[in-house]
């Protein structure tokens, strides 16, 4: 029976390396063909069964991969033909590099695909005429590269298509303007000098009557006017009927309908956070995650705020739905917790405008800092770990409803002007309806910070979420990332948990901790929070404290207690002998005191 179970295990293994790891082996040709300065496909690794586990992809239960992620990241080479095999792909996005080559033929085999952007690249080369195949695109922008030649009259015959932006390019010949495209299609052409737009002939006005006379005319005039006067609302609603039965958002400016408030919370037009953005120039990008980019943005009113504009995925519910869900999040108020301000809706996108954080994120701070920003130092740090910590357990004990965030981290931290910790985009897993991620088919979350009952089972609790604040307290200790594949190089842990757990085995806890603090820490400090995160990364979720527990080990409450009940009931008598301990975790091995070993912690 053995026997047979493990040939099941091998066969499988084997079919999901020859057939599952074709869109992987697709995706890394691309990376082949592709100049990564920045290293945004660091973790494309073409060990791997599938790509799902990649950053930038995004894949749904079945582990194909719908989503490729990668606009504004520096990129430059060109386009693979092999992407043809993404046979399940909904969302390509590589606009904003610096691209060349030509648009390969073969993504008119991606059948499933409903937006296209390769808009501000270099691509050259004809529109290939297979991208009319693609009978679901409803996004097709292109503009902004050195594209030739006419424009294919098969993109007429895509009835779902909502954006078509060919601006900006060398393209040649007529427009398809006579009815050919959707009447609800926006289109786009400016900027191509040698395109010609056709219209239809002006036809002669009919001669009149034979025989009729200046009254007949006068009444006439006045019949046509007046069929006209009653016809105008009449197909004006019959236009709108038409659309509002195809989508249900429409973008009214939030100054025109004030009933669009929702509470404290405002309906912004999509011209104003345009406006904002500078038409959500690459420039203002603050960051980019699972469920969309952010952008720094200035109102009318100069007030600076962070607009987060959400990957295009709508849920069954439609707008009242989506309204509901927004107000919810919006009413999780706490000094901790991100204050959403306002919203925009249109059939294409979804934004979210929150507050400007003027620190950044913790990630930010500890790894991209600019010249002029300063090294969070120990209290500061210590003060991020706490108030992370309450709001997090405002989420999971006094939000109504319960709210757990999937996707702790320290990107996920923000700073104010104070550099008190902000728990942001909370609630975004519910709101967008998502069921995967860039990162892992299934789960909401990010490689390094994922639970482990979570990665194999897909059911997330607030024990997750403790699991991932855990490792956040090992990224504010070390300065680290929680998956780092440059630690190969010198060590052979990716992972940062498996990582600290070496260095701890090894004795090396003075190598631990950030270097950048410069020995300016408190020894007692450090202790403490890595025995926090070592009791938050237990395999076993029931192990894990609640946050609630966690705030008050942070204040000094409880912590030693908790810290020796899990020793009592965790490590084998026989460890308690001094000069056995399995895992002696101190901070200077030139100190170390027996008899102050209380960081000997779980595995």
């Amino acid at each position: 029976m053995e026997r047979i179970v493990l040939w099941f295990i091998f066969g499988f293994y084997n079919f999901l390396k020859i057939y599952g790891n074709l869109e992987g082996d697709a995706l890394n040709a691309l990376k082949s063909k592709l100049i990564d300065p920045n290293n945004v496909m660091q973790s494309w690794d073409a060990t791997l069964p599938n790509p799902c586990t990649w950053f930038h992809v995004t894949c749904n239960d079945d582990n194909n991969v719908t989503r490729v992620d990668l606009g504004s990241a520096g990129l430059s080479g060109q386009l693979v033909p092999e992407l043809g095999q993404l046979t399940h792909l909904q969302y390509l996005e590589l606009y904003g590099n610096n691209i060349t080559g030509n648009i390969p033929t073969e993504l008119g085999k991606l059948n499933k695909l409903t937006s296209l952007d390769l808009y501000l690249n270099r691509l050259q080369g004809n529109i290939p005429t297979t991208l009319g195949n693609l009978k679901e695109l409803r996004n097709l922008r292109l503009n902004n590269n050195s594209l030739e030649g006419t424009i294919p009259l098969s993109l007429t015959t895509i009835k779902e298509l909502q954006v078509l932006d060919l601006s900006n390019n060398f393209l040649v010949g007529d427009v398809p303007t006579n009815g050919s495209f959707s009447l609800f299609t926006d289109l786009s052409f400016q900027n191509n000098s040698n395109l010609i737009i056709s219209r239809p002939p002006p036809q002669a006005p009919a001669p009149p009557p034979s025989g009729s006379s200046s009254t007949g005319r006068i009444a006439g005039g006045v019949a046509a006017g007046a069929a006209l006067l009653f016809a105008v609302p009449v197909i004006a609603i019959a236009w709108l009927r038409r659309r509002n039965s195809q989508d249900h958002f429409f973008d009214l400016p939030a100054e025109e309908d004030p009933a669009l408030h929702l509470g404290q919370l405002k309906r912004y037009s999509l011209r104003e956070l345009q406006v904002a953005t500078d038409s959500f120039n690459s420039k203002n990008i603050l960051g980019r995650g699972g469920f969309g980019k952010v952008y720094k943005g200035r109102l009318t009113d100069g007030r600076l705020v962070a607009v987060k504009r959400l990957k295009e995925e709508r849920t069954q519910g439609g707008e009242l739905q989506f309204q509901t869900e927004v107000e919810m999040i919006s009413m999780a108020v706490h000094r901790n917790l991100l204050r959403l301000q306002g919203f925009c809706m249109t059939p294409t996108e979804r934004l979210l405008v929150y507050p400007y954080m003027v620190n950044g994120s913790v990630a930010s701070c500890l790894r991209d800092r600019h010249d002029t920003q300063a090294v969070l130092d120990w209290p500061k740090r210590e003060q991020i770990a706490l108030g992370s910590a309450k709001g997090l357990a405002y989420l999971h004990e006094q939000s109504e409803p319960k709210i757990i965030h999937r996707d702790v981290k320290a990107a996920n931290i923000l700073l104010d002007d104070e550099f008190e910790a902000v728990v942001g985009d909370f609630g975004l897993a519910k709101l967008m309806g998502y069921k995967d991620t860039h990162v892992t088919t299934a789960v909401r979350g990010t490689i390094g910070h994922i639970a482990p009952e979570y990665l194999s089972t897909g059911r997330s609790s607030e024990k997750t979420d403790v699991f991932g604040f855990g490792i956040m307290l090992l990224e504010l200790v070390t300065g680290q990332r929680a998956y780092d594949l440059a630690r190969l190089e010198k060590d052979n842990e990716v992972m940062l948990l498996d990582w600290v757990k070496a260095l701890l085995d090894e004795r090396k806890l003075e190598t631990l901790v950030d270097s950048d603090l410069d020995g300016n820490y408190a020894t007692d400090g450090v202790e403490k929070l890595i025995q926090i995160a070592l009791l938050c990364t237990q395999v076993a979720p029931l192990d894990r404290p609640k946050m609630s527990e966690v705030v008050k080990m942070l204040e000094g409450d409880s912590l030693t207690a908790r810290w020796e009940e899990w020793r009592e009931k965790r490590i084998p008598a026989q460890e308690f002998n001094h000069t056995h301990i399995s895992y002696p975790y101190y901070i200077n091995s030139n100190s170390y005191n027996p008899s102050n070993d209380h960081l000997s912690g779980p595995r």
